[in-house]
Parts: structure tokens; C-alpha cells; sequence
């Protein structure tokens, strides 16, 4: 007999917005042998009605994911999940408030994965991080199950809250190497050289305004992937920067082959990612074997095993990139890729994810 397992706290399936969505699809793909599984999905956001993806159930509430609106979808999400599931796998912080009033049975079937420390990131006001702040500490408290994708979140979980979450990351194989089209090259004429690629959400915590400053003061080119136009923050960099001839600023790619084929021949990866745990990016980028520049963030570090090279302003950054030499081999590189195909790999993160759900589903249930 399988598992009722429903997945709660993302926009929903098919992956169009990011990483918690990223880890739902693969979980859904190698756990659905032995789970019947449902994600609850935003008909806001979405715009579907789909009842199924692949094996997978579909079950769709009609609030928006994102923003004050976020809360609701997500209790009422939630609230419905725990009435027909064995296990529910919670993803973000939308739903702390709700978490305290659960039922001792209801918190036993919850495993919990808030993600980064978002309270921590600079975009917010002191009210907003306050609040955030306050919803994670509702839901880990009143959970028996966290799960940290990092070794720093793991410690602070162990620090604030005095309990042992279990450690699992990110996969990242599915991205591929790709060589760049005629046809990208026509789309990217600026893709016939070497050159440097972000690709981030265009927010503050992400440096993306260092690593703007730091190309600026350089000839080297650099590829920003991003939603430059969502945000007052990102129409600002935007203005700033697009005047810079050797600076390419490109609205966000969700075509998986573009973006393979550019992040797969870029020269230099840059990763300004500050607050979180683990970045899938990142993931992806140790498993196309790129040379890396990250930000010290302690998280980065942990991430790609103090393999990469680390910048701490926009200075650290210039400096790396003027000593860059693209003709010598990367031992480095090499040894992140090994790394990340031995241990961030879709496969192995799942059967972490199914241990655990079967170990909970066990205890309930007393076998």
C-alpha cells in the first residue's frame, strides 16, 4: 500500500519559479513508486486547472503563493493536506502562525524545509523581518521533523531552537552541457567571446549591485540573467548599468536549453547569493564544472567545499577577474564537479527525503 504524501508551500507544479519548486518536481519523480503523492498548486499564480503532472496529483487553492496573500494559500493548503495525508512536506515559512494551533497528531505527520534565514535579507524592512522571523520560530517549534539544507542553517537551528534537524541539500544534474547554437549566437551576439554569467533573482541580498560595479571597472564581459524589470530595486540597476558596453543585462531565461547553452561556455560563474542556505544554483553550477566566484557568505563556502574563489566587495571581485586567466585549467573546477556528482545529485537527495518520510510514517503508525 503507498504512502499519502503531500507536498505544501510552492507555487505549484509544472517548475516555472525556483528552487523549492525544483526539489518538489524531483521528489515527485523518484518517490511516486512508493507515495501517491499531491502538491498543492496557486491557481492564481498558475493559471491551470491540470488535475495530474505526470504521476503526480494536482490540487489547487485560490490565493496567490506570494506576498500577505501567501499566508492564507498556505493554511488553507496546509489545513486540507493533513486531513488526507500520511506525511506533509512543508516548504518556506507561510504558514507559522496556523503551525501552534495543530493538533499533537497533526504535527507528527509534518516535515519542515523553511528554506534560508529570509528574515535576514536586506530587502525587507525591520517590521517584515520581524514577522518572518516570528513564523519560523512558530513553525519549528511545533514540528518534530526540520530539515536544513546546510551545515550553517543546520547549527543555527541547533543554537536557537535547541534541535537536531537532519542535513539535506539540493540535486543539480539535471542541467546539462550544451554548445552555443548559430542560432543562440544571432539571439547573443556578445556569446563569441569569453565572458562572465550571473543568473540570480535581481535583488540587493544577491550583490547584484557589487558585482555590477566591480564589471564596470573592468573590459571583461559579463551576462546578468535576471527579472531586472519586477522590481524598483532592479529598474534602478538597470538604469545604471545598461549603458556599459561590456555589461549585458538579459531578462530572466526559462527556457532550460538558452540558459544551459550560455551558463554551460561562460568563462567565470558569478554567485552574489548572501542570505539562504544552500543555492540550486550554485549546485548547478559546480555540476556543469564552471570556475566559480562567490560571495563570502559562509553558506557558499560550505557549498562548494572551499572550492571556488570568494569575494567580499566589489574590489575582491575586480581583483579576481583582472587575475583571471582563462587559457590555465581549473583543478579547482574539476574537484567541484566531482563533488557535486557524488553527493548533489537528484537520486541521492530523494532517498534522503524517502528515509525520512518512511521513518516518520513508521513512527506514527507503530511499525
Amino acid at each position: 500500500m503507498k504512502i499519502n504524501l503531500a507536498i505544501v508551500g510552492i507555487e505549484g507544479l509544472p517548475n516555472k519559479y525556483g528552487g523549492f519548486e525544483t526539489l518538489a518536481s524531483y521528489l515527485a519523480k523518484y518517490l511516486s513508486n512508493e507515495f501517491n503523492i499531491t502538491v498543492y498548486c496557486s491557481s492564481t499564480d498558475l493559471g491551470a486547472s491540470d488535475q495530474h503532472f505526470e504521476d503526480i496529483h494536482l490540487k489547487y487553492i485560490g490565493y496567490s503563493s506570494h506576498g500577505w496573500q501567501g499566508v492564507l494559500y498556505d493554511v488553507l493548503s496546509l489545513n486540507d493536506a493533513l486531513k488526507y495525508n500520511d506525511v506533509v512536506f512543508f516548504l518556506g515559512f507561510g504558514a507559522g502562525p496556523y503551525f501552534p494551533l495543530l493538533s499533537k497528531k497533526n504535527k507528527s505527520k509534518i516535515v519542515l524545509n523553511f528554506g534560508g534565514l529570509d528574515w535576514q535579507r536586506s530587502k525587507w524592512n525591520k517590521i517584515t523581518r520581524k514577522v518572518i522571523q516570528s513564523f519560523e520560530a512558530m513553525m519549528v517549534k511545533n514540528v518534530e521533523w526540520v530539515v536544513a539544507d546546510n551545515k550553517r542553517i543546520a547549527e543555527y537551528i541547533q543554537s536557537t531552537y535547541h534541535k537536531k534537524p537532519i542535513e539535506i541539500s539540493y540535486g543539480g544534474d539535471q542541467v546539462k552541457r550544451l554548445e552555443i547554437t548559430e542560432e543562440l549566437l544571432k539571439e547573443y551576439p556578445f556569446l563569441n567571446q569569453p565572458y562572465a554569467c550571473g543568473v540570480c533573482r535581481i535583488q540587493a541580498d544577491n550583490n547584484v549591485e557589487m558585482i555590477l560595479h566591480a564589471f564596470s571597472k573592468s573590459s571583461f564581459p559579463l551576462i546578468m540573467i535576471g527579472n531586472w524589470d519586477t522590481s524598483a530595486f532592479g529598474k534602478k540597476c538597470l538604469m545604471k548599468y545598461k549603458g556599459f558596453a561590456n555589461l549585458h543585462l538579459v531578462n530572466a531565461i526559462y527556457d532550460e536549453t538558452k540558459l544551459n547553452q550560455i551558463r554551460s561556455n561562460c568563462s567565470i560563474y558569478v554567485h552574489g547569493h548572501s542570505a539562504g542556505g544552500t543555492n540550486p544554483s550554485l549546485i548547478e553550477a559546480m555540476h556543469l564544472g564552471l570556475n566559480i566566484f562567490a560571495y563570502t557568505s559562509g553558506y557558499n563556502e560550505i557549498t562548494t567545499q572551499g572550492l571556488a574563489k570568494y569575494f567580499n566587495s566589489d574590489i575582491e571581485l575586480l581583483e579576481l577577474v583582472e587575475h583571471f586567466n582563462d587559457k590555465q585549467p581549473n583543478d579547482l573546477a574539476v574537484k567541484m564537479q566531482r563533488y557535486a556528482e557524488q553527493n548533489y545529485t537528484w537520486e541521492k537527495i530523494s532517498a534522503k527525503y524517502k528515509d525520512l518520510f518512511l521513518k516518520l510514517y513508521h513512527q506514527n503508525n507503530g511499525a
